[in-house]
This record gives structure tokens, C-alpha cells and sequence, in this order.
């Protein structure tokens, strides 16, 4: 079907000028409105205005001039439908044959810092919305672009005789998707306006970030989408100075990585394997801090992701540079810690803003046929309402390396048990079926290291089973949320030890 008329309305006029001087060159008539038709015509388009269809003028700052019959008429036609047909020649509609629209930019308003909330109102698109869903509902006889990358594509078949019904089914399906996520992020910026915590449904929207090669394991396809607003210090915010394209492990695993250095202000260090850390340490200098998460477990950080506080300079690159590691995060890497860095064309180098303030959002978590939704875990060791059940105090350095065991124990895979001792983990069980399974996981890593450290704990002690394997490995202080029927058990048990235990009545499950 040959395009004889199209209707151009754009915010974003990323190469519009170009493509409508083709369009017209082939003969086709361009009606536009506001701002994207006085471009035109000052890049020497001929363009009718929008009132010259309607017969009525563009009014209320713009909100209204598209919604007419004479627009919608025309979008909505199906040509071989006699009916139709003779209706819009009856009232003088004239068919539109095309339609490039994209809509005011309410995600651009809403990103910005304290944008005004009539700002918010002002940039929800009415008419955009209108004429796309027409056209796509009328695809079989309007082709639609709502996207700038599609110019080409489009004019190309239009020079060879035509858009075909796949492309313009093509279009139609992106249309969808593009008006499905505008009003997704209306939706939620109404929604947390109001405070409305637990709506009937939950929409959101997410942009497509990259291909991933696979997904898990080579034979399942992945792809990695981003919020649409995302926050300025996750993982879908990083800048990848060099190395291999990141699979989807390594986005899991990374993520992991910058949850848990969040914990800290101090210069810090965080090696994770497969979710979970396996080295974190803290120190003076940076270098001081990942030579301490590396000698927690110099096996386990084989292969694994470093995340770290604090910008990676010379003497810290070297170390690492003497690791097999997949990725190393932080906010920054001097020139000199670059030129040895890069020398590993492999190795993957981001950027990331750690220390960047993350509000409080929603955590998703799919299960098949549905999606489980939750706050982010964000309670530290300041939300803990402390208490020490035991007759000992731990003493200055016991509290350091409980605060370190504590913080790091809330980013472990349940039943999860740290061990901590000089500003390092020495020591840590994941993921085990029961909790003393996970404290003998740690004791056995910790060795000797064992001695004289203090051990967080995810969740209550249901039996003293494991303050008993702690005492035996030497270990002077505990750190758990309590609240266990049976939690009298296991202070008495610290108590013949002479452990001194703290509760914080905070449970930290990681599933």
C-alpha cells in the first residue's frame, strides 16, 4: 500500500528532519503539530499544520489537538472495509497512512531531583498515546514508528514498493510495549505518591541493557534489563571500562558484590563466589583491606568478583593483578592501576558509585507463574535493638569484629554462620539445611583463625548445638538476633564457655 499522507508529532526529533525530507521527496503529505512542525518548517519542510485537519485550533497549553475524528478517522479506517470507507468520505476524513509519534518525556521529569509534581502531570502524554494505539491497532493499513531507529528501516521499504505486513506488525508490537511502559511508569509514580504500599496489581517496566551469550548454563537464553529508573549505585548503573561482556553470573555475582561493600565506610574489600562471600576485609588503605579478604579464603576468590570502596591504585592492582578473577568494582582506577590492569584482556573493570545513598525500593523475585515482591533488607547494625543476655560484655575488639561478622552474615546465603577476627572474615558456612551445619562449614575454613574470633549468625539458635561447636573451636563472642523459645538453652551454654553474646532482634534470612 503506497503512503500517501503521514502524521509526525515527536518529542525526541532524533534525525526527523532528514527523514521527512525523504518522505516528501517521495510524495508523501506531512501533517504535524507544536513544536516538531515549526522544525520542520525551518528546515524547509512543507507541513500542514494540525488545525488545518480538525478545523479547530490547538488549545489548553496543547493538551488538546489531536483528538479529533478527522485525526482518528483517519488512523482508524480499514481500507478494504466498504463501510468504514464511505463513512470517512462522507465527513471528509482523509486516510493516514502513517504515524511517527513518541510521547512527552515523563521519565526524563520524574528522574530529575524534586521534580514538581505538576511538572509530573504536565508531561503525561494524552494524544501521543491516542494515535499510536490507533495506528497500531490499524497496523494492517497504517504503519507506525515510535522509534528513531526505525526511520530507515521504514524508508527503505517504502522506496522498494512498500512496508510490509511483518514489519508493520513489527512496529505495532513495539508501540505496545513503548505505550505498555509509559503508563507503567505513571503508574508508579502515582502510586508512591499516594504511599499506596500494596496495590490490586503491580506494573512496572524494564529496559533491555544488553544480550547475554546465556543464561545459568549455555543452554538457557538471557538478556539483562534495567529499571527504567534506575538507582545510581546498583549494578545496572556500572560502567564497564574494559574486559569481556558480562554473562549473566557475572551480573548476579556482582550485584551480590556491591550489596554487601555497601556495608561499609571504612576502606573494605569484598571477594563473592557464587552469591556469596567468601573473603571481605577492612583496613587502613585499600590495599590493606583486599589483602585481608584474600587471605580470609585464597582458594575460594579463584575465579571470583572483588568489590571494593575506595579507587584501586597502583600497589592494590598489582595484588590483584596476580589473581584469575573475573571482575573487579569500584569507584575508580587510577592510570597507573589501568596500564596493569588492561594488560588482562579478559578481566572486567567497572565503575561504580558504592558509596551512592540507595532508597528504599522493592526487592522482585519471580517464581514460575508469578512474582514474589518485598522491601530490600537494608536494617543494619544501628536499626538493631542490642542486648547481651550473657554474663561477659564482649570487649572493644569483640564488638569490632562482631559489627564486621554481622554485616557480612545478612549477605549470606541462609542457614548462614561468619566468623570475623581482626578486621577480616576468617570463616564462612553457607546455605546448609540446618545451622550448625553451616558453623561447622565455618570453623573447619577458619582453622586456627578460629581462635579468639567472634561469630554472627543469620537467625536465632534453635538448640545450643552451636554455641557448643563454637566454643570448642575457641571462638569469645556471638552475635545473633535471639528470640528463640529455647534461647535460655544457649546463653547458659555461652555462659559456661565464657562467651559473651549479643542479640539484636533482627533476623537477616537470605533465600
Amino acid at each position: 500500500m503506497t503512503i500517501k499522507r503521514a502524521l509526525i508529532s515527536v518529542s525526541d526529533k532524533t534525525n526527523l528532519v532528514p527523514f521527512v525530507k525523504e518522505l516528501t521527496e517521495l510524495g508523501v503529505e506531512v501533517i504535524s503539530t507544536g513544536g516538531t512542525k515549526k522544525l520542520l518548517q525551518e528546515n524547509g519542510v512543507n507541513v500542514i499544520g494540525i488545525s488545518e485537519v480538525t478545523g479547530f485550533p490547538e488549545i489548553m497549553d496543547g493538551r488538546l489537538k489531536t483528538l479529533h475524528p478527522n485525526i482518528h478517522g483517519g488512523l482508524l479506517a480499514v481500507r478494504d472495509n466498504e463501510e468504514h470507507m464511505s463513512q470517512i468520505n462522507e465527513h471528509g476524513i482523509s486516510p493516514i497512512d502513517l504515524v511517527v509519534v513518541n510521547l512527552y518525556p515523563f521519565k526524563e521529569t520524574v528522574s530529575k531531583e524534586d521534580v514538581a509534581y505538576e511538572d509530573a502531570i504536565e508531561n503525561i502524554d494524552i494524544g501521543g498515546p491516542g494515535m499510536l494505539r490507533a495506528a497500531s491497532k490499524n497496523h494492517q493499513d497504517v504503519t507506525v514508528i515510535v522509534d528513531p531507529a526505525d526511520y530507515s528501516p521504514v524508508l527503505n521499504q517504502i522506496k522498494e514498493g512498500g512496508v510490509s505486513l511483518q514489519k508493520k506488525r513489527e512496529l505495532a508490537a513495539k508501540v505496545f510495549r513503548h505505550t505498555a511502559a509509559y503508563d507503567a511508569l505513571i503508574a508508579e509514580y502515582l502510586t508512591n505518591f499516594v504511599g499506596e504500599k500494596d496495590p490490586e496489581q503491580y506494573t512496572v517496566t524494564f529496559e533491555k541493557k544488553q544480550s547475554l551469550r546465556y543464561g545459568e548454563n549455555p543452554h538457557q537464553e538471557a538478556t539483562f534489563y534495567q529499571s527504567a529508573l534506575p538507582a545510581s549505585g546498583s549494578i545496572a548503573s556500572a560502567e564497564q571500562l574494559h574486559g569481556k561482556e558480562l554473562s549473566y553470573n557475572n551480573i548476579k555475582d556482582a550485584d551480590a558484590a556491591v550489596q554487601i561493600i555497601r556495608e561499609f565506610t571504612e576502606p573494605a574489600a569484598v571477594a563473592v563466589k557464587h552469591m556469596n562471600p567468601c573473603g571481605v576485609g577492612t583496613g587502613k588503605t585499600i590495599a590493606e583491606a583486599f589483602n585481608r579478604a584474600f587471605a580470609a579464603d585464597e582458594t575460594s576468590i579463584f575465579g571470583g568478583i572483588i568489590a571494593l570502596n575506595r579507587e584501586v591504585d597502583k600497589a592494590t592492582a598489582e595484588v590483584l593483578h596476580k589473581i584469575f578473577l573475573e571482575i573487579i568494582i569500584a569507584p575508580s582506577f587510577s592510570a597507573e592501576a589501568l596500564e596493569v590492569l588492561t594488560s588482562k584482556k579478559n578481566l572486567r573493570l567497572l565503575t561504580l558509585d558504592v558509596s551512592a545513598s540507595i532508597k528504599k525500593e522493592k526487592q522482585l523475585t519471580s517464581v514460575q507463574g508469578g512474582l514474589l515482591i518485598q522491601d530490600l533488607d537494608m536494617d543494619g547494625f544501628d536499626d538493631a535493638k542490642i542486648s547481651i543476655p550473657t554474663k561477659r560484655e564482649p570487649n572493644e575488639q569483640e564488638w569490632k569484629d562482631l559489627k564486621l561478622a554481622w554485616k557480612v552474615v545478612k549477605h549470606v546465603k541462609s542457614n548462614a554462620i561468619v566468623l570475623a577476627k581482626d578486621n577480616m572474615t576468617v570463616g564462612v558456612g553457607a546455605g546448609q539445611m540446618n545451622r550448625v551445619g553451616s558453623a561447622k562449614i565455618a570453623i573447619e575454613q577458619a582453622g586456627e583463625k578460629a581462635k579468639g574470633s567472634a561469630l554472627g549468625s543469620d537467625a536465632f539458635f534453635p538448640m545450643p548445638d552451636t554455641v557448643e561447636e563454637a566454643a570448642k573451636a575457641g571462638v569469645t563472642a556471638i552475635i545473633q538476633p535471639g528470640g528463640s523459645v529455647r534461647d535460655e538453652d544457649s546463653i547458659k551454654k555461652a555462659d559456661e564457655y565464657g562467651i559473651a553474646m549479643v542479640f539484636t532482634g533482627i533476623r537477616h534470612f537470605k533465600h
